[in-house]
C-alpha cells in the first residue's frame, strides 16, 4: 500500500506539492526522516478508509503506520552501506539514498517503504550506482531556510501555472499532472529528463 501512496505523491503535482518538503534538503541524514510537510496528515488518514472497511482494526492501522514510519526514518543515513542479501527485499539505506536523489538517473525511484520488492515488480528500482555520485534535494533547490517557502514554494509555483493563459485541460494538468509537466515544454517531468539523458548517451 506504501508504495502506491509514496507513487502518487511523486506522480502528481497537487500531492507533491505536500510531499516535497520531505525531499527538499540537500543534506541526508536522520533529521530528514522527520522532514514532512505540515500539511500532510490533512489527507493521509483518507488513504487508511478503505483498510477500516474492509474490516482491519483502528489499532491495527495504527501499529503497522507507526512500525513502517520508524522503519521509514532510519533509513535516512548515508552511514550504513549496502546490507547484502537484505538489499535483494528490503528497503535499505542505500536504496533510500537513491529515491532522495536529484540525479536524473535517479529520480522517482524506490518508492517502497519497507520492502523494495515492489519496486522491482513495477519497473520504478534503481540500485545505487558508484559511478553516479548522489546529489540531494530538488532538481531545482531552493537555497532558502524560510519554513514558510520550504512548505509553501510548490503551492506558490502551482498557482503561478494556473494564472496562465491556456485550456481547461492544461490546467487540469498543471494541477493534477506529473511534477515539471507544461503545456509548452518549459518544465519536464522525470520522464522526460530521463529520456532527454539517454538520448544523449
Amino acid at each position: 500500500m506504501y508504495y502506491w501512496l509514496h507513487r502518487i505523491d511523486h506522480f502528481c503535482r497537487l500531492f507533491w506539492a505536500v510531499h516535497v518538503t520531505h525531499h527538499s534538503s540537500e543534506e541526508f541524514n536522520l533529521t530528514v526522516g522527520f522532514r514532512s510537510s505540515v500539511l500532510q496528515p490533512l489527507y493521509r488518514l483518507i488513504y487508511f478508509i478503505p483498510l477500516s472497511i474492509v474490516g482491519f482494526k483502528a489499532i491495527d492501522i495504527m501499529f503497522i503506520y507507526s512500525a513502517t514510519q520508524i522503519f521509514g526514518i532510519l533509513v535516512h543515513t548515508q552511514t550504513v552501506g549496502k546490507l547484502g542479501w537484505l538489499e535483494y527485499f528490503l528497503v535499505t539505506p542505500s536504496h533510500h539514498r537513491v529515491h532522495h536523489a536529484s540525479n536524473v538517473c535517479y529520480l522517482d525511484r524506490n518508492m517502497g517503504m519497507v520492502l523494495i520488492i515492489w519496486d522491482k515488480l513495477f519497473g520504478t528500482f534503481q540500485r545505487e550506482l558508484e559511478n553516479e555520485p548522489i546529489k540531494y534535494g530538488l532538481t531545482n533547490n531552493l537555497h532558502s531556510n524560510n519554513p514558510g517557502k520550504i512548505v509553501f514554494h510548490e503551492w506558490q509555483a502551482i498557482a503561478h501555472d494556473l494564472k496562465k493563459k491556456t485550456s481547461v485541460k492544461n490546467k487540469i494538468m498543471y494541477l493534477l499532472g506529473p511534477p515539471g509537466w507544461s503545456h509548452d515544454g518549459d518544465c519536464k517531468t522525470s520522464a522526460q529528463l530521463r529520456k532527454a539523458l539517454l538520448k544523449k548517451k
